[in-house]
């Protein structure tokens, strides 16, 4: 799982069958500090974020799981971060 801050929304005028009902976000993995580092990712939103939030972010095939079966989906938001300390 990763910990990161959503930059914007994805608009895709097309996609599988079963993503259908989820927004998809554009998001950083986020620094120590907060701050974001790294490149920008894709993930399905299964929450309702908001951009500019912090998110926690799980990859693989639990992503998938969170969205039903057969999807294709590598990326998804599972959690709304209030604070975190390192």
């Amino acid at each position: 799982m990763y910990i990161c801050k959503v930059q914007g929304k994805c608009v895709s005028t097309m996609k599988n069958v079963n993503l259908a009902g989820f927004s998809l976000l554009t998001m950083q993995r986020i620094s120590k500090s907060g701050n974001p580092t790294g490149e920008i990712m894709v993930a399905a939103d299964t929450i309702g974020c908001s951009v500019g939030e912090v998110v926690i972010v799980t990859n693989g095939s639990c992503a998938g799981r969170m969205l039903g079966p057969n999807c294709p989906c590598d990326m998804a938001v599972v959690g709304i971060v209030d604070t975190f300390e390192v």
